[in-house]
């Protein structure tokens, strides 16, 4: 069982370390040219290449989705608890509450610990992760017009074209299949050595706070992902990715919010460096038990 759960984590932490390394020997790293790729070409790729393929229902494929949306809403709603138990304004938790980090930590480990068969249930709670912290999201923190956001965002499309082949039971032609293919492959990688970058260029103080955050939103994610996930009634696989999935570490993202709204930054960052450091103890243990 160690092995298979070195297995997991090593490609994990060999990208992100990657990225926290070459920062640190003083390497440029155009984090806002990736990022962008990624967001508008390799997510998308992603999405088609794992979803179009994959042996998973349209029903299993909304339960999914709905399961993730109830998940992320019963942990805004915590948020009002979570921040008068830690003397914090709702606003600046409700983020990281909400949004786990399920692209740049959570896809990897999904990929190496459940196989193909379990990716196309992460890339759907990632998607609606994205869904909802690209409009609710982006809305809560004034960054213009969400419903514009979200038509200007690739993997929206990609969705709804895999939906729609999974409705109705067809496939992409070979010669686009393979290009999406081909494309997503550079995703996961270059989501790893962000994350990496994004953790040495963060500047973090208050690392007692971001861990008794952490040691707050872990438990409460992983009850809610389970519960909801047996309710809804998603098969065993679906609901151990969920958990897994919801109990990411705090997206890189909020922090990016975080600074643009003015809310807390400095206290942002520590909690996504600190949950994300503490990910590397709880998520093998998380693993044993699912796997």
């Amino acid at each position: 069982m160690l092995a298979e759960l070195f297995a997991v984590m090593a490609p994990v932490l060999a990208g992100a370390g990657l990225g926290f390394l070459w920062i640190r020997l003083g390497h440029p790293y155009p984090v806002d040219f990736i990022t962008r790729l990624v967001f508008n070409i390799g997510t998308p790729s992603l999405v088609l290449a794992s979803l179009a393929g994959a042996d998973i229902d349209a029903a299993t494929f909304g339960q999914t989705m709905l399961a993730a949306a109830l998940v992320i809403l019963t942990m805004g709603g915590a948020t009002f608890l979570v921040a008068k138990l830690l003397r914090r304004s709702w606003r600046v938790l409700l983020a990281p509450m909400m949004y786990p980090n399920t692209g740049n930590m959570g896809l990897p480990v999904v990929l190496y610990a459940f196989g193909s068969a379990g990716f196309a249930y992460g890339i759907t709670v990632m998607v609606t992760v994205s869904l909802f912290q690209f409009t609710l999201g982006a809305a809560l923190n004034s960054q213009g017009n969400p419903l514009k956001t979200l038509v200007k965002t690739p993997t929206v499309y990609a969705i709804l074209i895999s939906m729609a082949l999974l409705l109705t039971g067809t496939s992409l032609p070979p010669w686009l299949a393979n290009t999406v293919d081909l494309m997503s492959g550079f995703t996961v990688p270059l989501m790893l050595i962000t994350l990496g970058v994004s953790l040495a260029s963060i500047q973090v103080k208050n690392l007692r706070s971001g861990l008794e955050f952490s040691l707050v939103r872990i438990p409460l994610a992983a009850v809610a992902a389970w519960f909801i996930a047996g309710w809804v009634g998603l098969p065993p696989l679906a609901q151990s990715i969920l958990v897994v999935q919801m109990c990411m570490p705090v997206a890189v993202f909020n922090y990016l919010f975080a600074q643009r709204a003015q809310r807390e930054p400095v206290y942002v960052a520590s909690l996504v460096f600190c949950s994300t450091l503490l990910a590397l103890v709880y998520i093998p243990v998380l693993l044993a038990i699912l796997m």
